[in-house]
């Protein structure tokens, strides 16, 4: 039932707007055009003015909402993010073999406008076919690329949907991420005192020397299956001849268990304030939740209207666990069981960047027989 034309020329349309992340105005704009003409009702939420203010017309999110055709059968949440990493401008598809790449010089943008294409031909054979459906709810949200933010400020009061599904994650079609990480980022300064590193080094107090000897205290990269742990950024000094009076530390802990994750994060902060002590240092230690974990069992709804559907088009339903956070994580956090869907996308965030069109058009049959699946539950079954 999917139309394989249609949805290619709809992907390349929408990889030909530009998007990068807090730059999704024309995009938001065409997208509304098309779910109204699709007969959704669409309401773009203040989320860019909340987060964008240093933008002219920033785009917020975009919530529309297709009416059911079966009565009681539960709401369900479609979801994908609008913006794309950089060089993400310009982009200018090429078809070759099978698949759509990027003429090499940018990123496809198939993270994730590949979601957003089955998105629409799913609602559009929807429509054709006149297929039996509960109330539909599309997210199209900003800034996923920038922290999850347009997540983070959705306007959460106008959804009623009790499981959703957000498609931005690798693997084919039938790929199902139940489990993600909570995710800390730790920033530091550790302020020590200068002097002529000649002259006098025993008058100062080597902040860089301080944050080494932290960082060789800690744990980092895998700490266990569920848990990392990173120190990526440092920053400090001024010139060779001169102790170093400041260094920034920036870093991040991640567990999809949330005691491991407080237990690791309070010990690297544990250990900054102690050494910056033990040196007669001072030091300033800032610990920002970033989104909440993603854990679901098989036992869920979405996930087994997941497995279900996959089976329906032919594919082994696989549930993984990620090491990244999508807007599923912050939908989960709102109290809304979600899934994150594999799309077939392969080398994102990369300028070698790629999509073949047979997951083109299996992404949008997915969803038809997720949507199918949903329309056959009671709302008593989709807590």
């Amino acid at each position: 039932m999917v139309n394989k034309d249609r949805i290619l020329d709809e992907f390349i349309r929408l990889v030909k707007i530009d998007s990068p992340t807090m730059h999704e105005r024309e995009i938001a704009d065409y997208l509304k055009g098309k779910l109204s003409a699709l007969g959704l009702e669409v309401y773009e939420d203040g989320a860019g003015d909340v987060i964008g203010t240093e933008w002219g017309n920033p785009a917020g999110n975009l919530i529309a909402t297709l009416k059911h055709t079966v009565p009681g059968a539960p709401a369900i949440l479609l979801c994908a993010h609008m913006d794309t990493v950089e060089p993400g401008r310009g982009v200018n598809p090429i078809v070759k073999d099978g698949a759509v790449y990027s003429d090499g010089t940018t990123v496809l943008g198939s993270d994730d406008k590949a979601g957003i294409a089955a998105i629409l031909e799913a609602i559009q054979v929807l429509k054709e076919q006149d297929l039996p459906h509960g109330d539909i709810e599309v997210v199209f949200t900003v800034a996923e690329e920038g922290g999850l933010r347009g997540a983070k400020n959705l306007d959460y009061k106008r959804l009623k949907s009790r499981f959703a599904y957000v498609l931005d994650c690798d693997g084919a079609a039938g790929t199902i991420i139940t489990r993600a990480p909570a995710q800390y980022r730790i920033k530091s300064s550790i302020i020590g005192k200068a002097a002529h590193a000649g002259i006098s080094p025993e008058d100062g107090i080597n902040a860089i020397y301080i944050a080494s000897k932290a960082i060789s205290q800690m744990q980092l990269g895998r700490i266990d299956e569920e848990t990392t742990a990173n120190i990526g950024v440092i920053s400090g000094g001024k010139a060779t001849n001169i102790i170093p009076d400041l260094v920034n530390i920036e870093g991040e802990t991640r567990s999809i268990d949330t005691e491991k994750l407080e237990k690791q994060t309070d010990r690297i902060v544990e250990i900054l304030k102690k050494t910056a002590r033990e040196f007669g240092a001072q030091v300033k230690v800032e610990k920002d939740f970033l989104y909440p974990r993603l854990k679901l069992d098989e036992t869920d709804t979405a996930v087994v209207i997941a497995m279900e559907a996959a089976l329906a088009i032919g594919r082994k339903p696989v549930l993984a666990g990620t090491g990244g956070g999508s807007d599923a994580n912050i939908l989960n956090g709102y109290g809304i069981p979600t899934v994150n869907l594999g799309i077939g996308m392969s080398k994102v965030h990369s300028t070698e960047e790629y999509i073949t069109i047979d997951n083109l058009v299996l992404n949008a049959q997915y969803l038809l027989e997720i949507i199918k699946s949903a329309a056959k539950k009671r709302n008593s079954e989709s807590g």
